[in-house]
């Protein structure tokens, strides 16, 4: 691997990959979706690695057994709607938003099905020619992100409300806050190269690198150690808790979040329900 490639420098969450099917389908379990139509935001993104690397772990091969359809992540559920696509594969605040507006159910879950509810699906990734000819501004651009990260942790609501207001997603606070909550803004070094490793081995088996890829080699080589970018350095990292950008304590987000995101009928209702009994 060229000095000048890309690297992997620290984790920002884990959590927002999934692959889903409609809510009143025949598509339950992976194993389903052999020979299938599966819709995703793009060749190589996210979603379409972990698709390829749940398929793969499940005997399923992803270049032969699967027909990748390619459309913009908004209009996946319209795809899905129209019977363009048998399931898709997306990223939040998507998947949420699918589920809330009863569309969805989920086959995989990054957030909550083992091996990969522990796992990084976010990082940092630094340029490789700019990480070698700016080493300090690339710690330094890492170290902002990861603080960021922190602070979308303390401050959910906040993050939701603003990421709403800036115009980044075309969702609601409340189902914004939601989406934040499924996820775990907890930044990590050690993690981010853990997921590198893991998600490599199952890249592989996918037939996503070549049989004989050395893994191990290759994920140390994609993954960065740069100057004052640290677990260490994160734990003893202090942000700010802003104003009114916490959950309320009567209201529990992650019940709310479980109970939407569960695929049971009427949970949207089920969860004001209990945010109602809270007060």
């Amino acid at each position: 691997m060229s000095s000048n490639r890309s690297k992997f420098t620290g984790g920002i969450h884990r959590g927002c990959l999934r692959v889903q099917s409609a809510k009143n389908g025949n598509i339950n379990s992976i194993k389903d979706l052999r020979g299938k139509r599966i819709g995703v935001p793009g060749m190589g993104t996210p979603p379409f690695i972990f698709a390829n690397r749940v398929l793969g772990a499940n005997g399923i091969d992803p270049s032969k057994e699967i027909t990748w359809r390619v459309f913009p992540a908004g209009e996946l559920g319209l795809a899905l709607d129209k019977g363009e696509i048998d399931a898709l594969a997306d990223s939040e605040p998507i998947g949420s938003l699918l589920i809330a507006e009863g569309k969805v159910k989920n086959v995989a879950d990054q957030a909550q099905d083992a091996p990969y509810k522990d796992e990084y699906c976010c990082a940092v990734i630094v340029n490789g020619k700019f990480l070698k000819s700016n080493p300090s501004a690339a710690a330094a651009a890492t170290r902002a992100l990861l603080k960021a990260a922190k602070w979308v942790e303390a401050n959910p609501a906040a993050a939701a409300r603003l990421s709403v207001e800036k115009g980044y997603l075309a969702s609601s606070p409340e189902l914004n806050t939601v989406a934040i909550s499924h996820l775990r803004y907890v930044p990590s070094v050690s993690g981010a190269e853990m997921a590198v490793n893991s998600a490599s081995a199952e890249m592989k088996v996918a037939g996503m690198f070549s049989p004989t890829s050395d893994v191990p080699d290759l994920a140390k080589r994609a993954f960065g150690h740069l100057d004052g970018v640290t677990d260490e350095w994160l734990q003893n990292l202090q942000v700010e808790k802003v104003a009114g950008g916490q959950i309320p304590p009567d209201q529990d987000i992650r019940l709310y979040a479980e109970l939407i995101l569960n695929d049971t009928e009427g949970s949207c209702c089920k969860a004001k329900k209990v945010l109602a009994a809270q007060k």
